[in-house]
């Protein structure tokens, strides 16, 4: 049985613990509300961006031949698959389930006899894969606290000349949704090539307006820009997403981790109460016995 001292010295460390995981908690909070902001930001934009776009690919004639990233190949031989994780742990399953969801299209592709080259963003992410002798075509890391544009021109950059090139034959985003503080919801997206059920999703109901309007330059011209901008736009917007459905997920992470610390502390102290009520009873006992005996 633990002694009053031991009992007293795990109430102290349990309560340590908890000043630190309700620091963490707090500092993810106040993260958490950055990104949020960062991601209300963002929206509008890409979803304009993507009517635009769906518009402009579906009611103008253009020769989808010209455009390597609209171009479909004849076969899948080949598939990028891009896994956002943290550069952090101590969030839960946050990174655990990315793992796992692009663990899943790896063996499903290789049951269908297509190969796979494996991009990690994130730390974590790419010790776990490294340590289960995944081969990783390419990584980055130290980006998910505060992604970047820039960032996302890098990974959008990579992913398109693979396809371009026709080294993959498409391309898959596996990453967080950020739904709410308590909710992240796993989303598997190929954004190569463009799907057309992403372009009827978004194709406005007055897309054919775009038939009256005088393009300058071409509206082939202004695809061919928009194109990488819009694979660009997405990746930054999954990587924003990414983060705070991180921040989200160490947020209550930490707070279950203090509540859990307080419920240990609650039941130690209980413990140590009742060894103290014993270890009185047995002083009572022993000055009764020594009393009776001398009597």
């Amino acid at each position: 049985m633990s002694t009053r001292r031991d009992i007293k010295r795990r109430i102290t460390s349990v309560q340590n613990t908890k000043k630190i995981t309700k620091a963490m908690e707090m500092v993810a909070a106040a993260r958490l509300r950055r990104a949020q902001q960062r991601i209300e930001a963002t929206r509008p934009y890409a979803v304009e961006m993507m009517e635009f776009i769906a518009g402009l690919a579906r009611y103008v004639e253009v020769d989808s031949a010209r455009f390597p990233l609209l171009q479909r190949h004849g076969e899948v031989k080949r598939v990028a698959v891009v896994a956002l994780t943290a550069d952090r742990g101590l969030c839960g399953a946050f990174n655990s389930n990315v793992v796992r969801a692009a663990q899943q299209s790896l063996r499903d592709y290789a049951a269908q006899g297509v190969e796979c080259d494996l991009i990690v963003v994130g730390k974590r992410g790419a010790g776990t894969f490294r340590f289960q002798h995944f081969a990783l075509a390419a990584t980055y890391t130290g980006i998910t606290d505060q992604p970047t544009f820039l960032d996302a021109q890098a990974i959008a950059n990579r992913v398109s000349e693979l396809y371009t090139s026709g080294t993959v034959d498409r391309v898959l985003l596996v990453f967080n949704h950020f739904k709410s503080a308590m909710e992240q919801r796993l989303t598997e997206q190929v954004i190569l090539p463009l799907q057309e059920e992403v372009v009827e999703a978004y194709t406005p109901d007055d897309a054919a307006l775009y038939m009256d309007f005088l393009f300058e330059p071409s509206a082939e011209a202004i695809l061919n820009d928009l194109l990488p901008s819009y694979i660009e736009m997405t990746v930054y917007r999954a990587l924003l997403e990414s983060t705070a459905s991180e921040h989200g997920a160490r947020m209550t992470a930490m707070r279950n981790a203090s509540e859990s610390a307080g419920e240990m502390i609650d039941k130690l102290t209980l413990a140590m109460n009742r060894a103290r009520q014993a270890s009185i009873t047995q002083e009572i006992l022993e000055v009764v016995a020594g009393a009776d005996a001398l009597s």
